[in-house]
């Protein structure tokens, strides 16, 4: 008996459409609540009472049972209860499954015209952070080519070589100046990646592309997807889990 009185009466409403009032009340006259369990109710004598017509239920008494009875019943009714409460948690996870389908769907929503502006900005930025870097060995090729020139048709490797030292010497300090600002080491990949989120984010802020908002659906959905997995193992079997994982 897990069913209550509140479905009971709306039972009743269901199956006779001309109950527009009913309620059930004990036998001096108080109302029970509509959250009371029938096996509660069955227990002692009440009224039940449709559209203002009053009839007395007699319920009847129960025999006393035998200790061992009585521990193989509530076995029974411990069983039952799990039972139930199993197959509730099924129809919940159903529809916790359902919803978080649609709150999937819904952030891939949002986050296609991001994907695709996104796209658009790190391709822009992956070509100006190559240019830059091409421009860096031309600049480089012309200083070694000026320093030949100088030191073999201008003036001797004698005059020259002090003058490549400092250069030497400038470059490392220059080198030392980008560490103390930047707190990175000076390699070539650390400068790539560094120019490169330097015009990916001068371009975001060109085209209103919103970083925060972008990063925030992203770790919404991976949320979502990880919360639907879980539930998923717990639904299904694992081979059943991969196949609906790869439908997705």
């Amino acid at each position: 008996m897990l069913s209550t009185v509140g479905s009971f009466l709306q039972d009743l409403r269901n199956e006779d459409k001309g109950v527009q009032n009913a309620a059930i009340f004990t036998a001096d006259g108080s109302e029970i609540a509509t959250s009371t369990l029938m096996g509660i109710l069955l227990m002692n004598d009440f009224k039940l009472v449709i559209n203002k017509r009053t009839y007395d239920v007699q319920c009847p008494k129960k025999e006393k049972l035998s200790g061992e009875h009585a521990t193989e019943m509530e076995n029974v009714k411990s069983l039952v209860h799990r039972l139930f409460t199993a197959l509730h948690l099924e129809e919940f996870q159903k529809k916790r499954e359902h919803h978080l389908l649609e709150e999937i769907d819904r952030l891939k929503g949002q986050l296609q015209p991001l994907e695709q502006m996104k796209a658009r900005i790190e391709a822009r930025s992956a070509a100006k952070t190559s240019g830059l870097l091409w421009a860096g060995l031309a600049l480089l090729s012309v200083q070694g080519g000026a320093l030949a020139w100088l030191t073999w048709w201008v003036y001797s490797w004698d005059i020259m070589e002090p003058v490549t030292y400092f250069i030497t010497f400038a470059n490392s300090m220059v080198f030392f100046a980008y560490f103390l600002v930047t707190r990175q080491d000076y390699t070539y990949s650390a400068i790539k990646s560094r120019h490169f989120l330097h015009f990916f984010h001068k371009k975001s802020k060109q085209q209103h592309f919103d970083v925060v908002q972008y990063n925030r659906l992203k770790e919404d959905l991976a949320k979502a997807k990880e919360s639907l997995s879980q539930l998923r193992r717990s639904l299904y079997l694992p081979t059943q889990v991969e196949e609906l994982n790869e439908k997705n």
